[in-house]
């Protein structure tokens, strides 16, 4: 693994104005394509950034943090509207407790502040040791498998799970991901988001109801939050039912 880079992305689309996409652990940038997709019919006139998270695709072997990654990933997007999924949510948020200024309105699905228990984080930090173990003893592609047998993921169907793009990453990118941004390893931000001003879209699926109370929390703090429940989907939502993800996104666009 090196030292912070710069992060990979894709380019997509061309217009006055540009949204960055940040996905979820186990997959790459290409994995917003069914979302971009949708998107593109809402709101044509858009350059959508695809970017690939240190340890994933093309950015394989940058090892970095959740503030380092914000960093870096505001320092390759630059001012626009930013999207995360998961893990690419907590990216996002940090940046948008970090720089504020740059990012014009933000949109969490699935995302978390991290938790507050010292004792819950502790476990789960060493639980993400060994998963990250597990990950450079099995291989990737046996772990994605187990990885999306995950209750978690259950309202996945095989090809909403977009195996092929997950399956070429490698397990030591995989394992330093854990590592170094995996929920154990993030400081609680609860306590930062009354004074987050960043327009902020928080998505969950209805049937995800751990995440789905998270946004409903997030909401009651955040100064300029917005909440978007998905009927009939769980915790990959912009996956199972990207149309509904994208109407949302684009009605907060269009209202913020």
């Amino acid at each position: 693994m090196s030292a912070p880079n710069s992060l990979s992305l894709v380019s997509v689309g061309g217009g006055s104005r540009t949204m960055v996409l940040v996905h979820g652990f186990t997959q790459t940038g290409a994995s917003w394509l069914p979302l971009v997709e949708e998107l593109r019919l809402l709101i044509p006139d858009t350059r959508f950034l695809l970017v690939d998270l240190p340890g994933h695709g093309a950015s394989t072997d940058i090892s970095a943090d959740l503030r380092t990654t914000a960093d870096l990933l505001v320092s390759v997007g630059g001012p626009a509207i930013y999207v995360g999924y998961s893990l690419g949510a907590r990216v996002v948020l940090h940046a948008a407790l970090q720089q504020p200024n740059v990012l014009e309105s933000c949109v969490l699905i699935s995302g978390t502040p991290g938790i507050t228990d010292d004792k819950e984080r502790a476990q789960r930090r060493a639980s993400d040791e060994l998963l990250a173990d597990r990950i450079l003893t099995i291989g990737t592609r046996d772990f994605i498998d187990e990885w999306l047998r995950q209750p978690l993921f259950a309202t996945l169907s095989p090809s909403q799970a977009r195996r092929d793009e997950r399956y070429a990453n490698n397990a030591e990118g995989l394992a330093d991901s854990l590592r170094t941004s995996g929920t154990g390893t993030q400081s609680p931000l609860w306590d930062l988001l009354k004074d987050c001003y960043v327009p902020m879209l928080l998505v969950a699926g209805s049937l995800d109801t751990k995440f789905r109370d998270i946004a409903s929390q997030m909401g009651d703090v955040l100064p300029d939050a917005r909440t978007a429940i998905i009927d009939h989907a769980g915790h990959s939502a912009h996956l199972e039912r990207p149309a509904a993800v994208a109407q949302a996104i684009a009605n907060f666009l269009e209202d913020s």
